[in-house]
């Protein structure tokens, strides 16, 4: 990668691999089926590359109408938190025809093909857990579900500002949403839309929206929709002591006032979060991470201590943006990680997407899944940064969380060497 290749070893360079030995040992896992190989898996192995040889697929897993895998696992209202997955595996599918949009004045969500974005889930969750099935698979990742346990679903509208007003700055778009759904429903045949909780509650201080041009294209009427203006509150009203987090920040970093999370979260058996896969002014980077700055309250309380320009910010020692995922309700109950690279914005937070050099001049057409979060957010950094150089200090949080074993950190090259720590997959469709 560039600028971490050869020359003299830095102080920073030196805490990163400490923080990579730290993070990277094997303490258990997390995902509820193992990655042996099955029938699933032999299917997969023929398409899926180490990491970064392509082979085209033409067909999506095959789902089983009946589920046959035991789950292992049944998340609590008060979850223990988990450590480092024993793999840390990140699956990166990419669909071509995934969208079709020129980049022009017309709303980008209306060029998106809900079939190739249904595939594109199908394959990672797949080749995420190695299952033998697609509905094997999203019964290893949302183990035990009976109808009224719910799933939360993080999305991000931080460039939404109206419920209804047409905005081109970069947002969720519900396919990824309508791909996981059907899914759900494919595994668990008592599957309710019902339970599926999508919610963005916060932007620096400001109740979030999520707009009716997201929640009209959702293809399954009774998914529930939670913000601050449009739909359902979602609300700061839980007593619940485990709502509220935990700083850990050392002396000499004087934290806010006492930040709690959505009731949305707190009420959730399950957590997916789907981040957006782009730069921001202030953080250089804003993903897995810095996604739950949206399920907090008081967020804009919190960015001098994420910008890497500001005198409050902790490097690798310190970073709320860890805090925040350290909470049970988010560390304990999340069970998949999906980066949304469908365009992305390799320029900002909440500006127009515009086309990656990278990506031959054109959108990203890409979906990642995760059960690491480090991981996830490490192969989305590099990406960001083949396009653009980042800040150094940009993924400084990622150090921080992998030392506290939330994951395994490790920046490499998607478009080259790839990972060695990191075990990359990707999937070209």
């Amino acid at each position: 990668m560039r600028a971490r290749m050869g020359g003299k070893i830095s102080r920073r360079q030196l805490l990163k691999a400490l923080a990579v030995t730290a993070g990277g040992a094997g303490l258990g896992k997390v995902l509820g089926s193992s990655l042996s190989p099955g029938a699933g898996q032999e299917l997969l192995d023929e398409y899926a590359y180490l990491p970064f040889i392509s082979k085209a697929v033409t067909e999506a897993p095959t789902a089983t109408a009946t589920p046959t895998a035991t789950p292992t696992s049944t998340p609590t209202a008060t979850p223990t938190p988990t450590s480092t997955p024993a793999v840390a595996r990140v699956v990166h599918v990419q669909g071509d025809e995934a969208t079709f949009w020129d980049f022009g004045d017309d709303y980008y969500g209306d060029f998106v093909d809900q079939d190739a974005v249904n595939a594109m889930v199908d394959w990672g969750v797949t080749a995420l857990t190695g299952a033998a099935s697609l509905a094997q698979a999203w019964q290893a990742l949302v183990p035990n579900y009976v109808p009224g346990k719910v799933i939360a679903v993080k999305v991000n509208f931080n460039g939404c500002s109206s419920c209804e007003t047409l905005a081109l700055g970069i947002d969720a778009l519900v396919h990824p949403i309508n791909a996981i759904v059907r899914g759900l429903s494919q595994a668990y045949p008592d599957f309710s839309p019902a339970d599926l909780w999508v919610y963005d509650a916060t932007r620096a201080n400001v109740r979030r929206q999520v707009p009716g041009r997201f929640t009209r294209g959702c293809l399954y009427p009774d998914v529930r929709f939670f913000d601050g203006d449009c739909n359902e509150t979602a609300g700061y009203d839980s007593a619940d002591p485990t709502a509220a987090i935990t700083w850990h920040n050392p002396p000499d970093i004087a934290m806010p006032l006492p930040a709690q999370i959505s009731d949305v979260l707190v009420g959730a058996a399950y957590l997916i979060n789907v981040p957006i896969m782009k730069r921001h002014s202030h953080a250089g980077v804003t993903l897995s991470f810095k996604n739950h700055f949206g399920s907090i309250a008081n967020c804009a309380d919190l960015h001098a201590w994420v910008f890497p320009g500001h005198a409050q910010f902790g490097g690798t020692r310190y970073n709320p943006m860890v805090d925040i995922y350290r909470n049970a309700h988010i560390l304990g109950k999340t069970v998949l990680t999906v980066g949304d690279a469908l365009f992305g914005n390799r320029e900002r937070q909440t500006g127009k997407p515009s086309p990656w050099v990278t990506f031959d001049n054109g959108a990203p057409n890409s979906l990642f899944f995760s059960a690491d979060p480090v991981a996830m957010d490490c192969v989305m950094c590099d990406l960001l940064d083949a396009e653009e150089a980042i800040w150094d200090a940009a993924d400084d949080y990622l150090v921080y969380a992998a030392s506290l074993g939330l994951g395994t950190y490790e920046r490499g090259d998607p478009w080259g060497g790839g990972y060695t720590q990191i075990d990359y997959l990707k999937i070209e469709l």
